[in-house]
């Protein structure tokens, strides 16, 4: 998109009228509010409405399967992503795409609202993985259209959206973990997108002007036909496939896990390959393409433990965790809300920290490695129960609560920091990819986690949570012996 477009968009803004901020803020705000509200209220009950069963509501799914499913399932919402910033930037723009995005996550969960139907659940899946490709990348994208590049209210602008994800995020598991019916919980999922499309359709006029519509590099007429022809024979293609190798036992859900796999590693393997051999990319770019690649696989190694919160940890609270605490009758949903809760107590803080410290605060690689070594140690954290008092008894859940304060930290230490060196280290000619290729580290994670996960039970627990934890301290420690190395490659980049 052409800078004189750019400042276009930004001039059709009401740059007052949300504290201080463009109004299209307010729209925004509330849009993804409400669409993570309605994410993570569904997650946070997902696995169990899989893996409970019948009798109780839930799919009756074997509940090792049933963990391995909601990995691909997370892995698969990051790796659509990359589809939805390609549609948006090629074809329809930002804007269309969140509302297409935020259409398909509604009817998504309205079909996971419909009681005990395997079929419906899976229709639900991939409505809300292409949904959340469609949306999730793009709002963020019309947030940075409502600025000018040299406007120093952006950054507090992305800080003030985030606060709005992680107050949905908070708020979701409490509410749709409290109804004890699993398709009220989908139902009220669906609500929450409804509101958030509501919000989005009555408001973006006013307030966001041209932010989202322009098209930042549109197809031809002759481009779009022979795309497009490509996709419509490409999804006969595997549509035949699957009709042929589903009935005859070929293509099972296992088969289709262990594919989901492979596409999480080979995918950004591929994307570091293209742009180090680029010619668009130079000897600079180069190096900086190296120095990302033990970023890339530390993000890959801190994302599979934080990302087990809704899966063996879940698991955990449900049915390792004593749920009769003080008084209280706790819902292993509820579980759910403590990181999105610790992000917005600690954020501020590690602002202010970075602040304070100026220039002798860690360096990138220095960050990230500490961020390997809190998530490691959240992990050990849960074992430590069993080492103390055996498999047998339940567990008081302030462990759990300590061990997801210990993994924010981490996340803390990362999230933020990479999402600001992935802007910093990637090549020109890559940028908007380079960014896809970070949130790739995540689906990475999900799609081992859909192996690993397999190892998980009662009788394994204190091996699977040690061998994990050292595993990332292990891993941190030599991505801090190498740190110096690391920022050489980096060619000034801070």
């Amino acid at each position: 998109m052409s800078n004189l477009n750019r400042q276009k968009i930004v001039d059709s803004v009401p740059q007052k009228g949300f504290v201080g901020h463009p109004k299209g803020l307010f729209t925004l705000f509330f849009t993804e509010f409400w669409e993570r509200f309605s994410y993570y209220g569904m997650r946070a009950i997902l696995v169990f409405y899989m893996y409970y069963s019948v009798s109780k509501g839930g799919l009756g799914i074997d509940k090792t399967l049933a963990l391995s499913i909601m990995s691909i399932y997370g892995s698969l919402v990051y790796m659509s992503g990359v589809i939805g910033g390609w549609l948006a930037d090629r074809v329809f723009g930002t804007s269309k795409a969140v509302f297409y995005g935020g259409i398909l996550i509604m009817f998504g969960h309205i079909a996971l609202a419909i009681p005990g139907s395997v079929s419906m659940f899976f229709v639900s899946m991939v409505l809300i993985v292409l949904g959340t490709g469609l949306l999730k990348p793009n709002v963020s994208t019309v947030v940075g259209e409502l600025y000018s590049e040299k406007d120093e209210r952006r950054d507090a602008g992305f800080t003030i959206f985030y606060m709005g994800i992680n107050m949905g995020a908070f708020l979701s598991p409490l509410i749709v973990g409290s109804v004890g019916n699993f398709h009220l919980g989908f139902g009220i999922a669906a609500v929450g997108m409804f509101l958030g499309l509501i919000m989005f359709i009555l408001t973006k006029k006013k307030n966001l002007g041209l932010a989202g519509t322009m098209v930042s590099n549109p197809m031809s007429p002759s481009e779009k036909k022979k795309v497009f022809t490509y996709i419509g024979l490409g999804v006969v293609v595997l549509a035949v496939i699957f009709s042929i190798l589903i009935p005859k036992g070929i293509l099972t859900f296992a088969g289709f896990i262990n594919l989901v796999t492979i596409l999480g590693v080979l995918i950004p393997t591929m994307y570091f390959i293209v742009m180090y051999r680029s010619p668009k990319t130079t000897a600079v770019e180069r190096s900086r393409v190296i120095a990302y690649i033990p970023l890339f696989i530390a993000s890959v190694m801190f994302w599979a433990i934080q990302e087990q919160g809704s899966t063996i940890l879940a698991s955990y609270a449900d049915t390792r965790t004593q749920l009769n605490f003080a008084g209280i009758k706790i819902q292993p949903a509820w579980f759910q809300s403590l990181n999105p809760l610790f992000i917005i107590t600690l954020a501020p803080l590690f602002a202010w920290i970075w602040v304070k410290m100026g220039d002798r605060q860690p360096t990138i690689p220095q960050k990230f490695s500490l961020s390997l070594l809190f998530s490691g140690v959240s992990f050990l954290v849960i074992l430590l129960p069993s080492y103390l008092g055996g498999t047998d008894s339940l567990v008081n859940p302030l462990w759990l609560v300590l061990s997801y304060l210990i993994c924010v930290i981490g996340e803390l230490l990362l999230s933020p920091v990479g999402l600001s060196a992935t802007t910093k280290l990637a090549p020109a000619a890559f940028s908007a990819q380079t960014m896809s290729l970070w949130f790739l580290s995540s689906a990475a994670a999900q799609a081992l986690n859909a192996q690993v996960v397999k190892f998980y039970s009662e009788d394994t627990e204190m091996a699977y949570f040690g061998i994990i934890g050292g595993a990332s301290i292990l891993l941190g420690i030599i991505l801090l012996m190498l740190s110096p190395k690391i920022q050489k490659f980096m060619h000034g980049v801070k």
